[in-house]
């Protein structure tokens, strides 16, 4: 018996947007999630597809979110944009001024959000991507909760802090990646927990400070940045980019505020956008050589470009016309609706 389930790619979203709305999120909030776990799905990124909706319910049922918030944008003279989120979920928010980002980079050459007061969840590459897909180059960080302990340290005052990127390629797929500076993504680690299985070494701290592979002893003590000194330099600069450049929370500031509860944490988020137009001395086409030369010579000595596997899976999935998440999984999400 397989421990697999197929699920036809329409039904992604309208599984998602049952739930959601089945919990208390409003139409317009329900749909942005379900469109970003759309798309994290279809990509089999299993840890922020159809699994995240555990930790959207969790946080609906926490109290703290609001399910029907409008969120507010305000534009300025200048080529930063601010969205207020209203303690609503992320994605709406970025929705929202997405489109003015993208005028405001063409205008500019650069241009930044600043998303404030929201609950985040979710991966970072389908925002950067939707900006690639406009032919500009862009960024985007936020912090978390603190889960992670700085290089050297035994607690927790990071964030998984994740950094996305995305670069546009010209009738190809982008170049794109997305990773937490911390070893393991926090949703990685709770799938390791949910199929039994034990974590690498190097990853994680119980909560006295020593090394553990035990997902349940991760998650109950701290986890360690990639790379020791310059992931956990790298996830300081997000900390420093996403809370105090855009007055939001650094992420032992959004753990006190979750005050124990496990749903999303409550934090801000930036984004910054390039117009490679404003940068490349008018030789558009003599710049993007220069970098297919780069892309070229990394996958000609047998090395794969980040997301090469993703884009892989996606082509698949949408010729098959579904994707397959765990039975277990499956049927945890068909329990919301009861």
């Amino acid at each position: 018996m397989s421990n697999l389930t197929q699920i036809a790619l329409d039904d992604v979203r309208a599984l998602s947007i049952k739930i959601l709305k089945n919990v208390g999120y409003g139409d317009d909030h329900a749909r942005a999630i379900a469109e970003m776990l759309y798309t994290c799905q279809l990509d089999d990124c299993q840890s922020h597809g159809l699994f995240r909706l555990l930790m959207c319910v969790q946080t609906m049922r926490d109290g703290k979110i609001s399910g029907h918030a409008k969120p507010a944008l305000k534009d300025s003279d200048t080529a930063v944009l601010h969205v207020d989120a209203r303690d609503g979920m992320s994605l709406l928010a970025v929705d929202i001024a997405m489109p003015k980002l993208i005028e405001k980079t063409k205008a500019n050459g650069i241009a930044a959000l600043a998303v404030n007061k929201c609950f985040h969840f979710s991966a970072l590459w389908p925002e950067v991507e939707r900006l690639s897909a406009a032919g500009l180059a862009a960024i985007a960080m936020v912090p978390s909760h603190s889960w992670v302990a700085p290089a050297g340290g035994k607690r927790g005052s990071l964030g998984t802090n994740p950094i996305a990127f995305s670069w546009p390629r010209h009738d190809k797929n982008p170049f794109t990646f997305d990773f937490a500076t911390s070893g393991f993504a926090r949703g990685e680690i709770e799938l390791y927990k949910r199929a039994g299985k034990q974590l690498p070494d190097g990853v994680a701290l119980d909560k006295q400070g020593n090394p553990t592979t035990d997902p349940q002893a991760a998650l109950d003590g701290a986890m360690l940045p990639f790379g020791s000194y310059k992931g956990s330099a790298l996830s300081i600069m997000v900390e420093l980019l996403a809370g105090p450049l855009i007055d939001d929370m650094i992420s032992l500031e959004s753990m006190e505020y979750a005050a124990g509860q496990a749903g999303a944490p409550y934090h801000g988020q930036i984004i910054i956008a390039f117009d490679p137009a404003h940068f490349n001395g008018g030789k558009p086409v003599e710049n993007n050589e220069r970098a297919e030369r780069l892309f070229a010579d990394i996958i000609e000595q047998g090395a794969r470009l980040p997301s090469q596997r993703r884009f892989e899976a996606r082509a698949r999935n949408l010729e098959r016309g579904f994707v397959e998440i765990p039975t277990v999984l499956y049927d945890d999400l068909h329990a919301l609706l009861n």
